[in-house]
């Protein structure tokens, strides 16, 4: 990062994206590599998901058609049947599959990512090797933050779906029932992007601090105010672009029987090279959005102290300690 770190707090949402795109440019050979190593197979089972998933879940469907039209009790329909149970059983040990090597991928890449602009800032001596050692040690540290945001989330949709639920009922027959029910979902939906925001930041905060889990979330939650509209704006438009690329990947690919083989492979690789940049630059997006939050709090960050606990010492990852992030206070 070429700017100083007191300049960073003025940085908008184009100046958040400008310096991201300068990190990567200015060290591409370094992110090539972390892109190689982890995004690339972290979009690939992602998109193969899709694809897999389709494939899986339209034998399902095609099986229990055929079980529509076959005598009950039949030799023919117990076989259809246990076909379908095994069919099932597939397919969610499949998504089990999935879902856990996308949380591992996604959290060594964030580790990768966070790690390496870190010694970027500090002007350290970042290589391959070094920052693929470091990165099991961080992991850690980021999956018992993931596993408390997905608490948080998990039980902040129960609550959602029952108090949903219950205003329905309170409300079923009332003329303005359409508009409390939109109102409710759009709060719904505010509620889960904020959760998602502090999340995102406090697997940022668990890599550079001396702090994870509950208390990264409680860390990132204060950092994130006075630039929730930047981080609203930033993620809002991420995840559209995300969006966008899975629903065209759905279609055109997945669902795209009708323009033949070779239109689909095209589509396919283009989603491919359009998801790993989005994912590479989202991820270093989100590292600059921690540093700008710190300059805006005036919590300056010692570079040189930074750097130490950076270091691998006797093999083992230190992290920054809160103290040492804080060390002075600069008030304007």
């Amino acid at each position: 990062m070429d700017r100083e770190p007191e300049e960073l707090q003025f940085l908008g949402s184009f100046g958040i994206y400008k310096e991201a795109c300068k990190i990567i440019f200015s060290w591409r050979k370094i992110f090539t590599q972390i892109t190689i190593a982890l995004i690339i197979p972290l979009t690939f089972i992602f998109l193969a998901h899709i694809e897999i998933s389709e494939i899986l879940f339209s034998n399902i469907l095609h099986n229990q058609m055929a079980l529509h039209h076959t005598q009950i009790d039949s030799p023919k329909y117990n076989k259809i049947t246990d076909h379908i149970s095994s069919e099932w059983t597939t397919y969610w040990l499949f998504k089990i599959t999935y879902f856990i090597f996308l949380i591992v991928l996604s959290l060594l890449s964030t580790s990768a990512i966070v790690y390496t602009i870190a010694c970027i800032y500090t002007a350290k001596e970042v290589t391959f090797r070094k920052v693929m050692s470091v990165v099991p040690k961080v992991w850690k540290r980021l999956m018992v933050t993931f596993l408390v945001s997905f608490l948080i989330i998990f039980v902040y949709n129960i609550v959602a779906i029952l108090t949903i639920i219950s205003v329905i009922l309170l409300i079923l027959n009332s003329k303005y029932a359409d508009g409390i029910l939109l109102l409710l979902i759009i709060i719904y939906l505010i509620g889960l992007l904020y959760i998602s925001i502090v999340w995102h930041l406090a697997s940022i905060v668990s890599v550079l601090e001396d702090v994870y889990g509950v208390q990264a979330m409680i860390k990132s939650k204060n950092l994130i105010n006075g630039k929730m509209g930047v981080a609203i704006f930033i993620f809002l438009k991420l995840n559209i672009a995300f969006t966008i690329i899975q629903e065209a990947f759905e279609r055109l690919v997945a669902h795209g029987e009708s323009l033949g083989m070779g239109n689909r492979v095209g589509y396919g690789i283009l989603f491919f090279l359009l998801l790993f940049i989005l994912i590479l630059f989202g991820l270093v997006v989100q590292t600059v959005i921690y540093f700008v939050c710190k300059s805006y709090h005036h919590e300056n960050i010692d570079k040189s102290l930074l750097a130490d606990h950076l270091e691998v010492y006797l093999g083992e990852y230190v992290p920054l300690k809160e103290k040492d992030l804080q060390l002075e206070q600069v008030y304007v």
